[in-house]
């Protein structure tokens, strides 16, 4: 599996904004073809950021994603909503290539 993770802080000029960006954002970006899992996360303690992540089954499925122009539209969009979004693309670790879950 591949994660793609997106962090970001909401403008606070924007924030009602954002909230309308969010109803269609998050169906957009699962419309195109690709992604397994989508979860998006807000700290304990405040709600001024927000993090996101996209799984995919591989490299290949991911760049397909965020190569297609919807997805790159959803990103843009983000930009202009929000500060200091950054992005990390994350692989399977060689040492433990599946999940292990308790008890297993």
């Amino acid at each position: 599996m591949v994660l793609y993770v997106v962090k970001w802080d909401v403008h606070p000029d924007k924030a009602e904004a954002y909230v309308q960006f969010t109803q269609s954002a998050i169906q957009r970006t699962l419309a195109v073809p690709g992604v397994v899992e989508f979860r998006a996360y807000r700290p304990a303690a405040g709600a001024s950021q927000a993090l996101v992540t996209y799984e995919f089954a591989d490299l290949a499925t991911w760049a397909a994603w965020y190569a297609h122009e919807e997805a790159q539209n959803v990103l843009a969009e983000l930009r202009t909503l929000t500060l200091n979004v950054t992005t990390e693309l994350w692989g399977p670790s060689p040492l433990v290539p599946k999940p292990i879950r308790p008890g297993g």
